[in-house]
């Protein structure tokens, strides 16, 4: 059994890590790290862990584990590095945004590979440092990815996306509390949101001759989880053509898959999946994708990531049934 630390236990990301990992078959949790949550049981936090799970947070670490996941706050991942040794076998996972981008990739003589599997499988299979992408990163890249591989962007691209409540984080704040989130809708960071930094990274990588400007408008659901985005920009040819484009690109990716109809979020949410739809307007291909922000977003791909580090079928663990009704 693959032995599996997690620092920073009591958020949702965490949450979501636990009760994966304790429901997939080569894992065992050895411990969840939390100074705040020492001692008390994981249910405590997460309680839909009640009956299910009889770990207690603990104040200790084991620094000989063959994966360390980090669910911490960003900017606190490298602090706890500089803390903390851990075994040469020991793979790291990072959630947060601390190694994403290149000038950043390289910590400790530890180099952290973009963990998106649809862009770079083959070097997360070989690395043992992992920079999880991040929520909106991870939908609004796999929405576009198809495009830059082949040379497609050609002109600005348009992006609006709204998150679920869940992408703050448990921390409360005005805009987390119930009765502000009810009933309402609201725009942030925009154009300047930081998950740009990724999604710019990964394009150029693709399409080196890329040069328009991705225009990102951010906002917030009145729902818990999952994100809904749609990305725009001018295509030439036909719509058949860029369907053949994207399941082309998809072909390996267990997670990422077309459909022919439109979507919507409850076809996602509690799932892996990232489903995307095209719809074709005059010049302009509309690409609308959808994930869970928790999930594919976050705890999800940090275990698909794991599953072909440690060479395991890469939907081990992930087979899960969305909440649809």
């Amino acid at each position: 059994m693959i032995q599996a630390g997690i620092i920073g236990g009591a958020g949702y990301t965490a949450g979501e890590l636990i009760r994966l990992l304790l429901n997939h078959d080569a894992v065992e949790i050895n411990f969840v790290y939390s100074t705040s949550n020492a001692g008390n049981a994981l249910s405590a936090v997460h309680q839909d862990l009640v009956g299910t799970a009889n770990l207690k947070f603990s104040d200790t670490i084991n620094s000989n584990v063959d994966v360390l996941f980090l669910c911490l706050g960003h900017g606190n991942s490298k602090s706890f590095l500089e803390k903390y040794s851990f075994s040469k076998h020991t793979k790291i996972i990072d959630l947060s945004n601390e190694f994403r981008l290149k000038n950043d990739s390289v910590f400790q003589n530890k180099n952290f590979i973009y963990g998106l599997p649809e862009l770079q499988k083959a070097h997360i299979k070989q690395s043992s440092y992992i920079a999880n992408p991040g929520c909106f990163a991870t939908a609004l890249q796999l929405a576009v990815l198809p495009l830059a591989a082949n040379g497609l962007l050609k002109d600005d691209v348009h992006i609006n996306a709204v998150t679920g409540a869940t992408g703050a984080g448990t921390s409360l704040s005005k805009t987390t509390h119930y009765s502000w989130r009810d009933n309402n809708f609201s725009y942030y960071k925009p154009f300047t949101h930081q998950h740009l930094g990724e999604i710019n990274q990964t394009v150029n990588q693709l399409q080196s001759t890329f040069n328009n400007e991705i225009h990102f408008m951010p906002n917030r659901g009145n729902f818990s989880r999952g994100i809904f985005a749609t990305v725009y920009t001018k295509f030439d040819d036909d719509l058949d053509t860029a369907k053949t484009i994207y399941r082309t690109f998809y072909e390996d990716a267990p997670f990422t898959v077309l459909s022919d109809d439109a979507i919507h979020l409850k076809q996602v949410v509690n799932t892996n999946k990232c489903i995307l739809h095209l719809h074709k307007h005059n010049n302009t291909l509309l690409i609308t994708g959808i994930i869970d922000n928790l999930l594919k977003g976050a705890s999800g791909q940090a275990v698909q990531n794991m599953n072909l580090m440690f060479g395991l079928k890469e939907t081990t663990g992930l087979q899960l049934k969305a909440t649809y009704f």
